[in-house]
């Protein structure tokens, strides 16, 4: 027999734990290859699978989902991360570029992408999205002057000389299982000669 105060027994319902009346969902808006999207995202969903599954961009690959092999690079305000990582609320009102907004238009393809076709800096082409990213990335970095692991550190403070092993060095990151390091070397170099 139950009372008017709670089931039987005197015992009243313990009060709604705060996560069950709290939704895990925010509206998220992000630019997306200049376009705008404001989604109700999850706040448990990465980046990757946003852009994978609800934006229908698939050129980010899902490797490792540790961010060790690079394949989902991606750029966010234009720096190089590791989408598989990035909870996509925490990006709200951000820029996004993924490899299929680097020729901008759709017209023409970005030259780093014309110099990996020229350069057969791909074989199979699972990482080649990431590896564009991350070497757009990787050069505007350098240009700002950044240091990497094998940056003189006694050259002068300004852009950043980008020789083969500055670019393998800064490309690290980024995994190819085909063994096109060489070719994409190459290509990086092509672009910013």
């Amino acid at each position: 027999m139950g009372s008017e105060h709670g089931p039987a027994g005197g015992a009243s319902a313990p009060p709604p734990h705060p996560s069950d009346t709290t939704p895990h969902r925010s509206d998220t808006t992000l630019r997306v290859n200049g376009k705008p999207h404001t989604l109700t995202v999850d706040h448990r969903r990465v980046l990757l699978d946003l852009l994978r599954e609800d934006l229908e961009l698939t050129g980010a690959k899902k490797g490792c989902d540790h961010g060790q092999c690079g394949a989902c690079t991606v750029l966010v305000d234009g720096r190089r991360v590791n989408s598989c990582l990035l909870l996509a609320v925490s990006l709200d009102g951000c820029d996004v570029t993924t490899v299929e907004g680097l020729s901008g238009d759709g017209e023409e393809p970005h030259p780093l992408q014309r110099a990996f076709v020229e350069r057969d800096a791909f074989q199979c082409g699972y990482c080649t999205p990431g590896q564009l990213c991350s070497a757009i990335g990787a050069i505007a970095e350098a240009e700002a002057g950044h240091p990497s692991q094998v940056t003189d550190p006694r050259a002068p403070a300004g852009p950043v000389p980008l020789g083969r092993d500055e670019i393998r060095e800064r490309l690290s990151g980024n995994l190819c299982r085909c063994g096109a390091y060489p070719r994409i070397v190459d290509a990086v170099e092509d672009v910013i000669r």
